[in-house]
Parts: structure tokens; sequence; C-alpha cells
């Protein structure tokens, strides 16, 4: 059994590997006592512990914990926990690993692990060129050229985090539940609010796609989205072929796989 674990800015993400299968995926908030900026390496042991051994086969052996982490005050954490809980030097992945893709960017070393995950996931799966579409914090855009490398992408703000700033900011304005309007003109404010954040995003995703594509200049370019809003946008998207909510996973073990 392997453990997977993607920390991210708003939530973790564990997907349990039993026989090159993910046979477990879970997301925990970030914001909770157990898995937040303040929580111990105890309370995520116990709380990694628990799902493990809850929803899993307890008598497998857990034999790698491969963390990707965009958090560096939880990072160490993790790695405690590792040691603490399951007696597992916790594998890293980073810029400086071994990912079966050549970099080629200005500065390697401030790429997300997570965009680097998502890169050698899709290239490996769905094949090149691609480009991940990831919905988290932020929405990143991660291109795979033909060759198979990582060249780059954007970078906007995430759904809930501008939906945030807008509700902070305008104080008659106020949250709302994120589903596909009925129309784009909306005759109160709910409406108004909802129909501007979900075709304001689709539009978003739809042209930044096409303007990647146009400036790959390459055919059949796979386009692959992830992350917690994925399956409410890819279905309405013109460009979204396939949407994989265990990519970043996938992708943290195929790089665990190759520097073991």
């Amino acid at each position: 059994m392997i453990i997977a674990i993607d920390i991210g800015n708003t939530t973790t993400t564990v997907g349990i590997n039993e026989a090159d299968k993910f046979t477990g995926f879970y997301r925990i908030a970030q914001t909770s006592g157990e898995t937040g900026i303040s929580a111990t390496s105890d309370d995520i042991g116990l709380k990694i512990f628990q799902l493990v051994r809850i929803h899993h086969n307890a008598e497998i052996p857990v034999e790698g914990i491969a963390i990707c982490s965009v958090v560096p005050d939880l990072t160490q954490k993790y790695i405690e926990m590792a040691k603490k809980y399951f007696n597992i030097d916790a594998w890293i992945l980073d810029y400086k690993t071994e990912l079966g893709l050549k970099i080629e960017v200005d500065q390697p070393e401030q790429v997300g692990p997570d965009r680097l995950a998502n890169a050698i996931a899709a290239k490996t799966l769905y094949g090149c060129p691609s480009i991940v579409i990831d919905f988290g914090t932020a929405t990143t855009f991660d291109v795979i050229n033909a060759d198979g490398n990582y060249i780059g992408g954007a970078i906007a703000p995430g759904v809930s985090t501008s939906s945030a700033e807008l509700f902070r900011r305008a104080s008659r304005l106020f949250p709302i539940q994120l589903k596909k309007p009925e129309k784009c003109i909306g005759s109160n404010s709910t409406e108004a609010m909802r129909a501007g954040i979900f075709y304001g995003t689709l539009g978003q995703i739809d042209y930044i796609a096409e303007k990647t594509i146009e400036e790959l200049g390459e055919g059949d370019v796979k386009i692959i989205a992830t992350g917690g809003f994925a399956e409410k946008f890819a279905p309405h998207s013109t460009r979204i072929q396939k949407v994989d909510p265990t990519l970043t996973l996938q992708g943290i073990l195929l790089a665990y796989q190759l520097n073991k």
C-alpha cells in the first residue's frame, strides 16, 4: 500500500494505492484543526491512520508515503507524521526529482510540485501535447508539448478565491451556491452573481485553453481537468475532454515509482 498526499492551500487530498490502483480518495479541509496550519504531526497522524485503517485492509502494510506540498509550514509535519505513525521516511516531490520530462521554464524552482505532478500524469496517462486545468485555490493551466516536456502555463484566481474576495469587498453581496444558472441575464442579485461567476469562469477556461492551443501550434491537444470544481465546469466547456479527479495523486505516485 502506498499513501499519496497532495497538500494544497485549501485542502489536503489523500489517495490510498493498493496493487497500482487507487482504492480510496479523500479530501480534507485545510482549515480543520486536524490538518490545518495549526495542526500537530499527531493531529495529522491520527487522521491519516484512521482513514487507512477504517476504510482499507489493515493487514496490508504501508510501504511508502509520497508527498507533494505547496504549504511549507505543513510539509515537515507530514514528514514527522509518516515516521511516527508508519515508521516510513516520506518521499517528497519537487523540481529536482526525476519526473520523466524536462522542465523548460525560466525558474523551475518556482513551479508548484502539484503542477509537476499533473504534468507527469497527463503525459503518462493521456499523451502529448496536453493541457491540464486544475481547479484549486488558483485555477492553473499546465502545458506539456509534443516532445513530452513541461513548458509552463497560466495561473488565474480560483473560483472560490475570487468569489470570496467579491463577497468580502461588496457589502451588499453575499455568498451563493455555485451551479449553472438558467440564463446569463440575472433578474436578481443571486442570479446575477451566479451568472457572472459561472459564465465568467467558463469563459476564462475556454479562452485560455484556445490561446494556449494557438501558441502551441500543435494538433490533437488533450485537455484534462482536475480539482474540486472540475466536474461542475467540464460538461459545459467546449475544450475540456476529460475529468480526472485523481490526476495529481497519480502523478505523485508515478514520480515516486520513478525515483524508487
